[in-house]
């Protein structure tokens, strides 16, 4: 059976003992279903090599455990975190400590650099690389409840053991192709730290917003910011507090007193008396009270009026044959949208920056520029330099 860490100390001297190995893979398990932050149930971690105190489970909630050391590990600069799909566990980490566990590694973001395909699932690195079946029956259990089951366990730990020979299998991809700084580009966005913070007054941008006035657009700023908060207290999901569509209908209705607040067809009931009945009125008033100056905006999008379809489809041709040549997944180097960019006459965008530009971004512009054409040679499109 796993070791299960249920105390600080035992905690703690794993973690001395992880602060002298060059990476540790890590995983969790968490419940979100019934409040606004995850709740943190289970931390699976494992050290290279095959020994069986190698990998451990650790019990976020054991009655007395701090997770200061696991936390102190994290900031350790010598010693790399490894992660599947990192995203979610650095939101609970950042929440929960204060920290965004670094240096990384996230080996979704890997292999899709190596080639495996856009947002590659960990059964399938499994499959191809560690040559192993994976039992996912116990993904959607309660992990909140103890004891946990032998079953549980083993999915647990499964995350872990594997992912140190899918991560020491990436790392020497990365470094045989010389895409290690590929890598490093695109885990720039996942440990800034701001990524993790949700500003209530941001909200509405979340939002899908059918009227772009911006006195509406206000309002619904308003409740949007309102909600957020009410949710992020009281620690339940914001559709608690509002869904959506009620947010939407008070945002034409514009409710101005209770009375007013009454009369919607959408609210849930809890809406309709007490705090979130009165924060409600509140948000919607002083949305209809904000000056012109500070009414918000939607982003104006791309101006598409130039765009030129016939280089829209042969950015499409020259993307298809870069995403071949480098064996990265296309959506990885530039979207359908920023094609539609190009062909407008847009020089500027995630696709001309980094390791895209080498791939695929100074020949986009060669294109735009009339520099270089299509040419086809059997199966393969080749660029051909256009000469002046």
């Amino acid at each position: 059976m796993p070791t299960i860490l249920t105390t600080t100390e035992a905690l703690a001297a794993f973690c001395e003992k992880a602060a002298g190995v060059p990476y540790v893979t890590v995983d969790t398990e968490f419940l979100r279903e019934r409040t606004y932050f995850a709740q943190l149930c289970l931390v699976q971690m494992a050290l290279p090599g095959t020994d069986e105190d190698d990998a451990v489970l650790i019990d976020p909630l054991a009655n007395g455990l701090s997770l200061d050391p696991l936390y102190e590990l994290f900031r350790n600069p010598s010693v790399v975190k490894v992660f599947h799909a990192a995203r979610q566990d650095l939101e609970i980490f950042h929440v929960e400590g204060g920290v965004v566990p670094a240096p990384l590694f996230d080996t979704q973001v890997a292999a899709m650099v190596c080639g495996f395909g856009d947002q590659v699932g960990y059964e399938t690195l499994v499959r191809k690389i560690a040559k192993a079946p994976l039992d996912k029956s116990s993904r959607f259990t309660d992990w909140s409840r103890r004891p946990l089951s032998e079953a549980q366990q083993d999915y647990a730990l499964a995350d872990v053991t594997h992912l140190r020979q899918i991560y020491e299998y990436l790392s020497r991809e990365l470094a045989k192709s010389g895409r290690t700084h590929w890598m490093e580009e695109e885990l720039g966005q996942l440990t800034d730290a701001s990524s993790y913070v949700v500003e209530p007054e941001e909200a509405w941008q979340r939002l899908k917003l059918r009227n772009s006035s911006p006195k509406l657009l206000a309002i619904a700023r308003e409740l949007a910011a309102f909600r957020e908060r009410m949710a992020q207290e009281r620690n339940i999901p914001r559709s608690r507090i509002l869904k959506d569509d009620a947010l939407m209908e008070l945002v034409s209705t514009k409710p101005r007193t209770l009375a007013d607040l009454a009369k919607s067809r959408l609210l849930l009931r809890e809406a309709r008396k007490g705090t979130v009945a009165e924060g409600l009125v509140e948000a919607v008033n002083r949305g209809l009270e904000t000056p012109q100056s500070d009414w918000p905006r939607l982003p104006k999008g791309r101006d598409r009026s130039a765009l030129n379809p016939a280089l829209a489809d042969l950015l499409r041709v020259l993307l298809k044959a870069k995403a071949e040549e480098s064996g990265v997944a296309a959506k990885l180097i530039a979207s359908s949208s920023d094609l539609d960019d190009i062909a407008s006459g847009e020089r500027d965008g995630l696709w001309a920056r980094g390791w895209r530009r080498e791939v695929f971004g100074e020949d986009a512009l060669r294109l735009l520029d009339g520099r270089i054409a299509l040419a086809a040679e059997g199966e393969r499109v080749r660029t051909v330099p256009v000469g002046d």
